[in-house]
């Protein structure tokens, strides 16, 4: 090899090692790009204080959450109160959630990762935007596929990777980066009918309870004393104790699914009317129509009365007795009227329900009759309640 020659390889080698070290620079500051979020706040500066309105969308629904006076309501359900610990719980862990890993992802793959906003092709996520009382958005972002790991109480290596342990999510203005935090954010969704508040009626204590076609003969059961045996309030037959117990708990612990706006009369058959007087002087009328598609029913409730505003002092009671009871009755009635505040003001909607929450309420006065016993049936008769 001659000198000339010699010269020229070294040339050679320290341009493709220049070349070399030039590409490895610019790998290691493509992975710091990509990673340098690691870590980090999914959404920093974020603030929940400036939140008052919230919207979720994904390619079927919609839902939006504003914040009143009152309170938290659905604008899609008629400004129904809004589920408060559910929206609170997603609005903090969007706050808190921390990047667990970070990627560049061009917007062709977007679709695979379920992080296509809606409206924009398949592959769509769920749009999470965050806006003030000024309606300036604080916060817009985009939840893809649920990230699912190996079940850990399955250790076969045939088990399938099945629990949920993140998700995909892409933040605005973040470019083409995605990042996965550390959680399935599972209560977020676009169903107007997942952010309702729960809470329901609760006809309690009752003492007669009326149940018929509207407009038409039924029955009517009651009994004398709270903890009393029910009877038939009128005509013969036995009262079956279990169906009766049956009935009025329906009307205490009934739940419903969704808000029905703008429910026509065409769209449900003739309906059936529960009346409910209780010992504390209230009265719950229910109507209960089945919808004429569908198993489920449509359900209306009005509350009316007052409760006692005093106690009937029990005989011979002592003064520390009655102390102590006028506390106790001052403290349940305080809570009995709150309760009542909030039943009357359900009044203004139409709530979905399922068959089995009102299908002891829909049986016929035939059905209520006890069975005669068997001639040759062994043991105690069974008790009333």
């Amino acid at each position: 090899m001659t000198r000339k020659q010699f010269l020229l390889l070294v040339i050679a080698l320290l341009v493709l090692g220049g070349a070399g070290i030039s590409l490895f620079r610019q790998d290691i500051a493509a992975y710091r790009a990509s990673g340098a979020k690691i870590g980090a706040p999914l959404l920093p500066g974020f603030t929940l204080a400036e939140v008052a309105r919230i919207t979720l969308q994904d390619s079927k629904s919609r839902s939006t959450l504003v914040r009143r006076d009152t309170g938290w309501v659905v604008r899609e359900r008629g400004d129904y109160p809004a589920n408060f610990q559910d929206l609170t719980d997603l609005m903090v862990k969007l706050a808190e959630l921390k990047v667990t890993q970070s990627e560049q992802v061009g917007a062709s793959l977007l679709p695979r990762l379920d992080l296509a906003e809606p409206g924009k092709g398949e592959g769509s996520g769920i749009l999470v935007e965050f806006s003030d009382a000024q309606q300036k958005v604080l916060a817009r972002l985009v939840l893809g596929k649920v990230v699912k790991k190996k079940d850990p109480l399955n250790p076969l290596p045939s088990a399938v990777d099945g629990v949920p342990a993140g998700r995909y999510v892409q933040v605005a203005g973040a470019g083409d980066q995605v990042v996965v935090v550390s959680d399935p954010l599972g209560k977020a969704d676009a169903k107007p009918g997942k952010w309702l508040a729960r809470d329901f009626f609760k006809a309690e204590r009752i003492r007669t309870l009326a149940v018929g076609p509207e407009g038409g003969a039924g029955w009517k059961i009651t009994r004398n004393e709270e903890w009393g045996q029910w009877r038939f309030a009128s005509g013969g037959g036995d009262l079956a104790a279990s169906a009766a117990v049956s009935a009025v708990n329906a009307l205490a612990q009934m739940s419903f699914e969704d808000i029905a706006l703008d429910a026509k009369p065409e769209e449900a058959e003739k309906p059936v009317v529960a009346v409910a007087e209780t010992f504390d002087n209230l009265t719950y009328t229910v109507r209960i129509a089945k919808r004429k598609s569908g198993t489920d029913y449509l359900v209306s409730v009005g509350v009316t009365g007052d409760p006692p505003k005093a106690r009937v002092p029990e005989k011979d009671e002592k003064a520390e007795q009655k102390e102590r009871r006028d506390k106790d009755f001052a403290e349940t009635l305080k809570r009995l009227e709150e309760r009542v505040a909030r039943e009357r003001a359900l009044a203004k909607w139409t709530y979905v329900v399922g068959a089995k929450e009102v299908e002891p309420l829909m049986k016929e006065r035939a059905d209520l009759v006890a069975k005669p016993r068997p001639k040759d049936a062994k043991g105690p008769p069974r008790p009333p309640f």
